[in-house]
């Protein structure tokens, strides 16, 4: 099956607000009123693009910066709300990267693999197939955020509803961990990807978005 576009769409409303991004709303427009895919979120699509259309660009960036970088419950790396310092984290965010690595998706600098926006964009390089795998394991993480960011009256979780939407699993509840230290990952899986390389392990079958305790009990409940 072809990749799905809608996934770029998304990941390029996640990122930090730019010029480009605000001289493209046309086309985000555009896509809006024709993508099939995008219709049950659309009203709250619809939403975000008016707010970015009102705003000019340096609130924009500020209240960017306010939502995601100042408020950690809203943070776009998916392992931080899920591992916490557990050393899970390390290994699934090498799981993570071995994937993007073995389909060619190269991170840009300072990315982390768990990186929504990153993530999203390499679901829309991949056969929708194999996307809908990758996105029924995340989707539990990006609900759980989307919660977060609703309750703080975000526009921004109208795109998180949308990835939600397009998962073929309900998303069950996480159990939040500890407070995190991003610097430690980024120290660790930095923009020189290479150095990690002899960390890499055979192909995996499913990215761990789980606390190890909370797995097989998720599991069960999504197919209850």
């Amino acid at each position: 099956m072809a990749a799905n576009p809608a996934y770029q769409w998304l990941s390029a409303l996640l990122c930090y607000p730019q010029a480009d991004l605000i001289a493209a709303l046309p086309e985000f427009q555009a896509a809006l009123d024709e993508w099939p895919t995008l219709s049950a979120q659309r009203s709250e699509l619809q939403a975000l693009l008016d707010y970015l259309h009102r705003h000019d660009l340096i609130e924009l960036q500020e209240n960017y910066v306010a939502t995601f970088d100042r408020n950690r419950s809203h943070a776009l790396y998916l392992f931080e709300h899920v591992h916490g310092e557990d050393r899970d984290r390390g290994s699934a965010m090498v799981d993570l990267l071995q994937e993007y690595q073995r389909h060619g998706f190269t991170l840009g600098n300072d990315e982390l693999p768990d990186y929504l926006p990153a993530l999203l964009e390499f679901l829309a390089h991949i056969d929708t197939a194999h996307a809908q795998k990758l996105l029924g394991d995340a989707v539990h993480v990006i609900e759980h955020i989307r919660v977060k960011l609703a309750k703080n009256h975000s526009p921004y979780a109208a795109v998180l509803a949308a990835a939600v939407a397009l998962s073929p699993v309900t998303p069950q509840p996480l159990i939040e961990p500890p407070v995190r230290d991003m610097d430690e990952a980024m120290e660790t899986f930095g923009p020189d990807v290479s150095g990690i390389e002899p960390l890499l392990k055979p192909a995996i079958d499913t990215i761990q978005f789980y606390p190890k305790s909370d797995f097989q009990a998720a599991c069960k409940g999504a197919s209850a």
